[in-house]
């Protein structure tokens, strides 16, 4: 990559976080080539530069939604002043930083991805006036658009304020006076913690933990059901999550004769062809490496004759992940012992599925699956009866690990600040979307199990929309009985 020419901390991340401080001189990186910058060439970068202000911009698809979120916000929290930031870059290493992604909360309430951004609702007689606290476009008189780290030369143009207004639907102002006047502010605030150290500096004196906490309990339980702008774009993500792992299963004998990378970067690449990124770390686990339940290392052989479980979701554009998991074999054929353990996953989450609905205890669908497994583990001897025995003693839990399921949404585990009584303990409402996936994992070291099961991890995992009268698979397109994977497996190799 292109050497900067100034340091990785850039004036506008150090204005954002004081911006009482006197402006500083933009400076050089120590070691730079260029010695410094001189006034001719300063005058120059100036001018000559094209008006690139985009007008009569539509708004983004979902501003009615997020509008309709903020208002709900409001009404739960009247008069006081609620901070939702995006967050700040985050250092890989040096002057590198991870890809940035915004907040949650921030985008699930605007629509924004942008880094430093800040929702700031302010209290009023009627309810809140809401703005929208982002980094303007880069200075051209101060040089800060080529001479800083973060400026627009350097990574790329982000929209004007105006721009912001159209697109999101809400007043915009410059973030880097947000600090002081946060500091100024009076009367009850509340915060989202954890995504912006210099909000919550200047917030210190005026929040608590347990206000904050309420605020985050309540937006993460406002996800938990999705509208039909939602349900669209997760079913987008499972579409395309589809297609990849078509993709991989045309690849598999390059995995072969590479590694479980192979499979890992086949699918990264549909889900940057079609959405923003993986919802997670791709879990890509052959033979042995099936029964470490988050395998993301990806970097074990992928031989015939042992099976593969792929779990691994593309993420779109406004953040909504999939999430879905295939156990399938490597050779395109399932040996008997694997299609044993196969077939008895699938059993059980076909129970599972079939528990979810409108008006079930969420825990259900757990329930019904771990009573499928209790009862095939206990069928091969592997554990002492009844079922209900070994399900009240938790005995099938050495082979099964994992809860059968969570919500899902704009995170892979979406929800998980919400109560317990109205998540675990709550019941299934239509809009919601959950996964659904048993699993068997008989470890390679295991000895109270013939030698036969082990090394065999098994996972089938589906994401089940709740509708009014039953469930939805998202993922259905995928095949899950044993013999309809393997009749896919082989259309698919020609």
């Amino acid at each position: 990559m292109a050497e900067e020419l100034t340091p990785a901390v850039s004036g506008a991340a150090a204005a954002a976080a004081d911006p009482e401080a006197p402006e500083e001189p933009i400076k050089q990186r120590k070691n730079g080539l260029y010695p410094g910058v001189s006034d001719e060439l300063a005058e120059n970068m100036r001018s000559g530069w094209a008006d690139t202000e985009l007008r009569d911009l539509e708004p983004i698809p979902q501003a009615a939604r997020t509008a309709a979120r903020r208002a709900a916000l409001s009404a739960r929290f009247p008069g006081e002043r609620l901070v939702v930031p995006a967050g700040n870059l985050k250092t890989r290493s040096n002057d590198t930083e991870y890809p940035f992604r915004a907040s949650v909360e921030y985008a699930y309430l605007t629509g924004n991805q942008t880094e430093d951004g800040v929702l700031v609702m302010e209290p009023t007689a009627d309810g809140h006036r809401a703005t929208i606290y982002l980094l303007p476009r880069s200075d051209r008189e101060n040089g800060e658009f080529w001479l800083d780290g973060q400026g627009e030369l350097w990574v790329g143009r982000r929209h004007s304020l105006a721009e912001a207004e159209q697109l999101y639907g809400i007043p915009a102002s410059d973030v880097r006076e947000l600090a002081g006047r946060l500091r100024e502010a009076t009367g009850p605030v509340r915060v989202v913690r954890g995504h912006d150290a210099g909000i919550e500096a200047a917030l210190t004196d005026k929040v608590t933990a347990e206000r904050d906490e309420e605020l985050r309990v309540f937006l993460s339980e406002m996800r938990l059901v999705k509208d039909d702008f939602e349900i669209g774009e997760l079913q987008k993500a499972v579409d395309s999550t589809v297609r990849g792992f078509e993709d991989v299963v045309k690849v598999l004998d390059k995995a072969q004769a590479t590694s479980e990378r192979y499979i890992e970067g086949t699918f990264f690449l549909r889900a940057r062809v079609e959405g923003n990124d993986v919802g997670y770390g791709t879990i890509a686990a052959a033979g042995p490496h099936a029964c470490t339940l988050h395998w993301v290392r990806n970097d074990g052989p992928v031989r015939s004759g042992d099976l593969l479980l792929l779990d691994a979701g593309v993420e779109t554009h406004t953040y909504y992940t999939a999430d879905v998991t295939r156990t399938l074999p490597v050779s395109g054929r399932y040996s008997e012992i694997q299609r044993k353990i196969y077939d008895a996953v699938y059993e059980a989450q076909e129970a599972g599925i079939a528990a979810v609905r409108p008006g079930a205890k969420y825990r259900d669908f757990h329930d019904a699956a771990q009573r499928v497994l209790a009862g095939k583990l206990v069928a091969w001897g592997l554990v002492e009866g009844p079922v209900e025995r070994v399900l009240e003693l938790g005995l099938q839990r050495r082979w099964t690990l994992h809860g059968t399921g969570h919500m899902l949404g704009m995170d892979v585990h979406d929800c998980a600040a919400a109560r317990t009584e109205t998540y675990v303990d709550g019941v299934l409402e239509p809009g919601m979307v959950l996964t659904v996936e048993p699993g068997l994992y008989f470890q390679a070291d295991d000895l109270t199990v013939p030698e036969e099961y082990r090394g065999i991890g098994v996972r089938i995992e589906d994401d089940i929309l709740v509708t009014e009268d039953g469930n939805r698979n998202l993922s259905a397109a995928l095949p899950r009985r044993s013999d309809e994977v393997e009749a896919w497996m082989a259309a698919l190799k020609g």
